[in-house]
């Protein structure tokens, strides 16, 4: 089978590619360019999967493709990055919500654009592997590919897939889900990859968030719940839900942020029991693994990837969405985050938590 390896010059994906052509396989390694050279961003404090750190792991990855004796590309795939992820990055957090980009990115751009990009360059293929720790698997009982978990809990990965469609899930090949991080990067060792003690990538972007946002600062209140003024700050789109580090405001007990106001630039801080909340209404809800449910279930779910699953009940509604409602009530669910739904390892689907109760 010929099979495309998205390629980001870290120890996930060149261990996935090295255990594909292991099995027999023809490998081709492909790395998406998303950096446009053409940004001057002054606040990078890292090397987040959205900077000029790009070239480094691009050159990295050649390394990699040129050990396994594999062919290797570059795919441009930086206008659509920007106009489908920066524009939602932008767009949500100037409404009051807190997107996560690489949930939009795997649906998008890794498993869509790329491949498609791949194709228009003449690259034939038959199946797209990436070093996501999860599992597809096709359930002839439903008629559905299924997306599972992967063996290390630590690393579960398919929370940020749950929005892949069917089509997506068919031509996907993810040769890590078996394995852990450990073994992984064992293997890449055993192997003489020069990766294999490389860190893992850090978030999306390191530096301050109003590089991509370019919003001019405006001055507006820090508040209470009952409205009474706090002090100032220059923008509620620099906070997020749950913060309670660079507030700058002094109180008997720490701070944290319960809520944004942007038609009134207000930021409402609260202390530590404030912060919880009992539920969720999501919206744009994708049943990746199972049919659309149509009466109430209770599951496991997850508001972040790193978060042990919870015990939940879910009752549909009419318009795609759904009312998650906590066993316990869980802190800082945030608007703009997922809410990603499990039986065990099975991922059932989620959706965009668009308010909370």
């Amino acid at each position: 089978m010929k099979i495309l390896v998205g390629m980001s010059g870290g120890v996930d994906s060149s261990v996935a590619a090295q255990l594909l052509k292991e099995q027999g396989n023809e490998v081709i390694g492909a790395t998406m360019s998303i950096w446009d050279k053409n940004q001057h961003f002054a606040n990078l404090t890292g090397k987040g999967c959205f900077s000029p750190h790009e070239e480094q792991d691009v050159q990295a990855a050649k390394k990699v493709c040129e050990k396994l004796n594999i062919p290797y590309y570059v795919v441009d795939c930086t206008e659509q990055y920007k106009k489908i992820v920066l524009s939602n990055f932008r767009s949500e957090y100037l409404s009051g919500r807190t997107p996560n980009p690489c949930v939009l990115c795997n649906a998008t751009i890794k498993f869509e654009a790329l491949p498609l990009a791949a194709r228009a360059l003449g690259i034939e293929f038959d199946k797209f592997a990436t070093g996501h720790y999860a599992k597809v698997a096709f359930n002839p009982q439903n008629g559905r590919y299924q997306l599972f978990s992967g063996k290390d809990t630590k690393k579960d990965q398919a929370y940020f897939l749950y929005r892949l469609s069917q089509e997506q899930l068919a031509k996907i090949v993810m040769p890590l889900g078996d394995f852990t991080k450990i073994e992984i990067r064992e293997k890449a060792q055993k192997a003489g990859l020069e990766v294999c003690n490389k860190p893992d990538s850090q978030d999306f972007y390191t530096g301050d968030i109003n590089d991509i946002i370019q919003a001019p600062l405006k001055k507006g209140n820090f508040v209470n719940k009952d409205g009474k003024i706090l002090g100032q700050h220059n923008g509620f789109w620099k906070f997020t839900i749950g913060q309670r580090r660079g507030l700058g405001i002094s109180a008997e007990k720490p701070l944290y942020v319960i809520d944004l106001i942007p038609e009134k630039n207000e930021v409402v801080l609260g202390f530590d029991d404030e912060t919880l909340q009992n539920g969720v209404i999501a919206d744009a809800f994708n049943w990746v693994s199972v049919e659309p449910p149509l009466s109430p279930f209770t599951c496991q779910a997850k508001v972040r990837s790193s978060q042990r699953p919870v015990t939940v009940c879910v009752t549909p509604l009419n318009d795609n969405s759904a009312k998650v409602e906590f066993d316990v009530a869980q802190k800082a669910l945030t608007p703009g985050q997922s809410v990603v739904l499990y039986d065990d390892a099975l991922v059932l689907g989620g959706g965009f938590i668009q308010s909370v109760f």
